[in-house]
């Protein structure tokens, strides 16, 4: 395989850095963004640039995208949208509209900016793939997120939408669906739950690899389950 770039968000995250890890043993040049205050946890974050961003500005999301698609001998091929956040509350009467909305600050805004940047980088490529993290939420919620699992749907949504309007460039758009992430933050939040029923990190990111990757190149639009056993 030539050389090529991936730009991973969220990248030094729980599921972050078994991503990070998974696409720098396939040779691939890892770009992590993250802001300036943020301490890189992936365990193969020293094999990544790390530019400076701020994920829900368009500006400084363009200038890490350029650095991603600036090395030459490493055309950028593919961007990971793993970065995200979760909040659970009352029903729907009792959740201000303001924590309703940053939900979708938190998931759909960074990564309808990334995505948008990238695109004529992938294009110009001659073609790539993009891959984005929804949830099982957006497709079967439960009482108390709605605000999430809405702005999950909203992710699917969108990133069905750049399958339709990229393929005629050669840009695919899938979407993985976690439930449980076994994260020590999950773990943490959770720690009577059934651990061995969650699915793994290294596992969902063989499967993110494995979709920005030439191997599923007859695949877009696929929104793809990656539950463990939850």
């Amino acid at each position: 395989m030539a050389r090529r770039s991936v730009l991973v968000t969220g990248g030094t995250g729980g599921l972050g850095g078994a991503v990070t890890a998974a696409f720098v043993e396939a040779g691939w040049r890892v770009v992590l963004p993250q802001r300036p205050s943020g301490t890189p946890t992936a365990p193969a974050a020293g094999d990544a640039d790390r530019p400076v961003a701020d994920l829900t500005d368009p500006e400084s999301v363009a200038r890490a995208v350029a650095a991603a698609a600036g090395d030459p001998s490493a055309p950028l091929r593919a961007v990971v949208n793993l970065v995200g956040g979760y909040a659970s509350g009352g029903l729907v009467h009792e959740t201000p509209v303001e924590e309703f909305e940053r939900m979708f600050t938190a998931n759909l805004r960074p990564t309808h900016l990334v995505t948008r940047a990238a695109l004529p980088h992938l294009v110009a490529a001659g073609g790539g793939a993009v891959v984005c993290v929804s949830a099982r939420a957006a497709t079967n919620p439960f009482p108390g997120a709605a605000g999430y699992a809405t702005a999950k749907a909203a992710v699917l949504a969108f990133a069905n939408a750049v399958a339709v309007e990229y393929r005629r460039f050669g840009v695919r758009c899938n979407t993985v669906l976690p439930s449980v992430i076994d994260t020590p933050a999950n773990r943490a939040a959770q720690p009577d739950a059934d651990h061995s029923r969650w699915v793994a990190p290294a596992e969902i990111a063989s499967v993110i690899r494995f979709l920005a990757s030439d191997e599923s190149s007859p695949t877009s639009g696929a929104a793809v389950p990656v539950y463990g056993r939850a």
